[in-house]
Parts: structure tokens; sequence; C-alpha cells
């Protein structure tokens, strides 16, 4: 039995990208316009909707590609509104999409990889190492194929995987949330975390205008170290001195996501630190709930602590906020979904 062929999705091309297939083709070049109209303004699933593409046109199209969504395979929903959704993202591949409803805002908290290289102790997607780089199709699509895709108000590349360690496939995919051909969204609705790789983090302050978080965790490298092997290559001073070059004070904003653990870097010592390290930078920290997770012996905070910790950053001039805890029954923190179907797919294969 012949192998049906492989079709490349249109999904997650750039205009540019859509005009160099429609030449190639021998279309009308205002071709590539109406396709990206299609993908991301009406969001179809097949050629066949594109109704205002001649009908040889579509024919020529379905030759070698596809539109390529792809609903979630699986969901887990919370009893606060969360859910977290599962995609496919190839043979024995699974990355979580996380959808958080909070009376006006809708936020969805998009995965960049599958699996991740900087291993920090506190993150469930560490564990199971790298597997793949996401596409910018992959990544689009778990925007597109959302089911909530009309209630959205932002967008944060905070799930699996370090997205400036996938970064051209991560701007194809914030150019295409931008652009005014594509979802046309202004930068302001989306936040990019990360580590703070040091070449990429200057390509992306330099070609995007998107905010901006940078795992943070500790303000003392040694124990960052512990918690984040990251810090070896890529030191929390020298990401604080770079970012000091950039200016944060107008659209786009600065965080820092500070994770409290007790006994671990919960004391005013650290507070202190913070604001040593902080000084003079147009920023503000994020505080976050610890989410336990199986074989990690670090444990979180209570509120009154992280109260505490909070008010002391604020009263000294460091503006800080504590993210509200969601999903919590459905483990909504990144990598738990996804390692037991991975774990489940390996299975079936033995």
């Amino acid at each position: 039995m012949m192998e049906s062929q492989f079709k490349e999705p249109l999904l997650g091309k750039t205009l540019e990208e859509l005009q160099q297939i429609v030449r190639q083709l021998d279309m009308p070049a205002f071709t590539a316009k109406q396709i990206a109209s299609w993908l991301y303004v009406k969001r179809v699933r097949s050629l066949d909707e594109m109704t205002n593409l001649s009908l040889k046109n579509r024919n020529l199209l379905s030759e070698s590609y596809e539109v390529g969504a792809s609903d979630p395979v699986e969901a887990m929903r919370s009893v606060d509104g969360t859910v977290k959704y599962l995609y496919a993202a190839g043979p024995g591949h699974y990355v979580e999409t996380v959808y958080i409803p909070d009376d006006d805002r809708a936020t969805l908290c998009v995965s960049s990889q599958v699996g991740c290289k900087m291993n920090c102790k506190f993150c469930m997607t560490g564990k199971q190492g790298f597997k793949a780089n996401l596409t910018a199709a992959q990544i689009i699509n778990q925007i597109n194929s959302l089911p909530e895709y009309d209630k959205l108000t932002n967008i944060v590349m905070m799930g699996m995987g370090e997205p400036l360690d996938n970064l051209d496939q991560v701007l194809k995919a914030l150019q295409i949330m931008t652009a005014p051909w594509g979802y046309a969204w202004s930068p302001k609705r989306i936040t990019l975390s990360s580590v703070g790789l040091a070449k990429g983090l200057k390509r992306f302050l330099e070609e995007s205008d998107c905010h901006l978080a940078i795992s943070l965790h500790s303000p003392i490298p040694a124990q960052r170290r512990e918690l984040m092997p990251a810090e070896k290559a890529f030191s929390i001073r020298d990401v604080v001195a770079l970012l000091r070059d950039y200016d944060f004070s107008k659209q786009r904003r600065l965080s820092f996501e500070y994770i409290l653990f007790k006994g671990i870097n919960d004391s005013e010592l650290y507070a202190k630190e913070l604001l040593k390290l902080l000084r003079g930078l147009d920023c503000r920290i994020n505080l976050i709930r610890f989410h336990a997770i199986p074989g990690v012996e670090l444990e979180g905070v209570s509120m009154e602590e992280m109260v505490r910790f909070r008010d002391y950053l604020t009263s000294h001039g460091l503006f800080s906020t504590i993210r509200a805890s969601r999903g919590e029954d459905i483990f909504a923190a990144c990598g738990m979904l996804s390692t037991a179907k991975q774990e489940g797919f390996n299975e079936d294969l033995t």
C-alpha cells in the first residue's frame, strides 16, 4: 500500500512565504493575501473553504499543501475554568497549552518546544529532556485551533520549552500574531518568558515589540545555578546588564518571574538582593506560588509570606505583584499531562 504524500502546512507561513509559494505555482500575486486571510482571519480548516481562489488554484495548492490545523487530542478542565489542552507534535510528542479565563481577560499559555534543555529544578518539562523544536505551524496551531479562540485577550509564551532556544520559529509565530495580514494583535497583548539566553535575547528585543519576562527565581548566582543550570552560561547579572541597554519606560514591559520556595529564597535577605540587582531598571516582579512536582523536594510558601515579600519590595520602590494560582486541580503547571501521555505512547510501542 502506497503511503500518502506528505503535504506541507500553510498554517505558520508568513505573507512573504505565501507570496513565494504563489509565485512558484504561477498564481496571481494577490492570491497570497487571500490565503493569509483565510488562514488567520477566517481560520478555515481546508483548502476547499478558500472560495475566492479558483478551483484550479485550489487544486494546484492541494498537490503539495494543506491548511495544517489540528484539534487538541485531550483536555483537562479545572473547577476555576482553566483548561489544559494537549496537542500532538509528531509521533509520540505532545505539547501543552493552557487557557486561563479571568473576568474580562482570557490568557493562553503557549509552548515552543517538546521538552526543554534548561532542566530547571522546579519544572516538570525540564525532567522530560529536550525532544524537538516546534515549527511556527505547531506554535500557531495552539492558538488557531483553540476552542475558546474568540475569547482570547492575551498570549504568554510561557509553556513548554525555552522560546529563545527556538527563536527563528518563535519570531515567525510572533510576526503572524501581530502582522496586519495575520491575527493583527497588538504586541502589548503578548509576553515572552525566558531564562535569558543572551544572543537570542538581543534578537528578540530588536526584532519584536512584545513584552518580556525573565525567569529569575534567585538574585544570588550560586543559588540560581542550583535551581537553574542555565545560570552557568547565562548569568542573571549579565542578563540584567544587557537589559539596561533597552528602554522599557514606554510601550514594552519588562518583568521578572520569581517563584518563592520555602526556606530557600523567601527571606528579607533575598528581597534586599533583588532590590540591589534590579535597582534603576524599569521593571516589575511577578511573585509565583510553587506547584509541587513529583521527585522534587521544594515547597511553596504561604500566602501571608508571599504578601510580606511583595510588600517589602513594593515599599522599597520595586513594584511587585502576586500571580494568581490557577488550575491547581489539573496540574496546570507545564509538563505533567504531556509527560504522562508521552510515557503512555512509549509503553504502547513496547
